[in-house]
């Protein structure tokens, strides 16, 4: 399915757990330190450097760029590191979460509560990734070098949907069929 970052509010409840997309359009990168910063100012009652209603933050630190490229090396990191911000964002009115890995029972929850969704990019790969991404631009706290907020414009940014807006976790589904093919095989 190919998807727009400027509809994921519209899309959200469509998608379901191990759905494959390829998302375009707008995100920004945000990871710990950033993320600490994010809260910060909330914390201070400022703005975030961007709108966060239905926006979708990529859990990345971008490399320096390549020549003839918007961006270096763009992977996902570990999504479990934001979980103890990623509930007060959603209900903030972020749309769409793009990481690896599994993710706490409090954000799902806060998935389901604002139909978002959280998707799963491939771990490793940011060589790969970077060929998605049209454009760079760094919008917040440049000192933090690679972990600074950037606006990214990407096409065709290959993802997969790992929870849904109705409670589907393809960490607990996968992880159960894979159970009952390995009874199935040893019996």
């Amino acid at each position: 399915m190919k998807a727009d970052t400027d509809e994921l509010a519209k899309i959200a409840p469509e998608l379901k757990a191990g759905d494959k997309v390829e998302l375009s359009g707008f995100i920004y990168t945000g990871r710990d330190a950033a993320h600490k910063r994010f809260f910060q100012l909330l914390n201070e009652g400022k703005p975030l450097p961007f709108l966060i209603e239905n926006a979708a933050i990529y859990y990345a630190g971008p490399t320096g760029t390549k020549e003839g490229m918007a961006i270096g090396s763009c992977g996902p990191t570990t999504s479990g590191r934001m979980d103890p911000y990623a509930p007060r964002l959603l209900d903030m009115g972020l749309k769409a979460m793009i990481g690896k890995g599994e993710r706490s029972e409090e954000v799902s929850r806060a998935i389901v509560r604002n139909g978002a969704v959280y998707f799963c990019a491939i771990g490793g790969a940011g060589a790969l990734a970077c060929k998605c991404i049209e454009s760079c631009e760094v919008i917040a706290f440049e000192d933090l070098g690679c972990e600074s907020v950037k606006k990214l414009f990407i096409r065709n940014f290959p993802l997969i949907v790992a929870i849904d807006c109705h409670g589907g976790n393809l960490f607990k589904t996968g992880r159960e069929a894979y159970m009952r093919q390995a009874v199935t095989v040893n019996t």
